[in-house]
């Protein structure tokens, strides 16, 4: 994968990242192990939004969705600068955060009070990452640009559940996973929309 297709991380130039990566790329870990582990702290996460909707519930699935991020950081960083890729790596790069992405929105949604929000919410995550693969396809580098990209979003998400954490416990109501709901189904929109116009306007420039 080219660094042009990369999404720009400053984590990556952590001391804590490189050191974690260096430790996992010479281990029997391989990345794409690290990319299916994700879809695993993306399934406790929405089980724990699902079905155990407390504000304990809340703050563990918040720190579910870091852990996901976690590994969608480390599994590029020991593929790449860890020298572990593999033929098949461009595909656990991208189907693993696409599943960890609905499972997490669906279930944010649920949580909100709204399951055709998370649906919604899904769906226009889906969408936000097959408009930039398709600018990679037609040879553009790759738009990673927000305003609710995938680290957005999951931002979002985990503010809203430890608010929504102490909002459960002291109101007994879920309204910031509500508004993180409009936030983020609103900003994700609006980010397929900038994708979308960018492509075009690169074409439009290079015919």
């Amino acid at each position: 994968m080219s660094e042009s297709n990369r999404r720009p991380l400053e984590t990556r130039k952590a001391a804590w990242a490189k050191a974690l990566a260096r430790a996992l790329a010479a281990s029997a870990v391989t990345p794409n192990q690290i990319s299916v582990l994700s879809i695993g702290f993306a399934l406790l996460g929405a089980w724990l939004l699902i079905g155990w909707p407390t504000s304990a519930g809340f703050v563990l699935a918040a720190a579910c969705v870091q852990l996901r991020l976690l590994c969608n950081l480390l599994d590029g960083m020991v593929a790449i600068e860890g020298g572990k890729q593999s033929p098949v790596g461009a595909l656990y790069n991208e189907f693993p955060d696409r599943i960890a992405d609905s499972l997490f929105l669906i279930a944010l949604g649920h949580a909100a009070g709204h399951d055709w929000l998370g649906w919604l919410m899904a769906l226009l995550a889906a969408l936000t990452a097959y408009i930039r693969v398709t600018g990679g396809s037609l040879g553009l580098a790759q738009d990673f640009r927000g305003p609710q990209a995938k680290p957005h979003r999951m931002a979002v998400m985990t503010f809203a559940l430890l608010i929504g954490a102490a909002e459960l416990h002291w109101r007994g109501s879920v309204q910031a996973l509500l508004a993180a709901s409009v936030l983020i189904t609103a900003g994700t929109a609006l980010t397929c929309a900038l994708r979308a116009r960018a492509i075009a306007a690169r074409l439009k420039a290079s015919a």
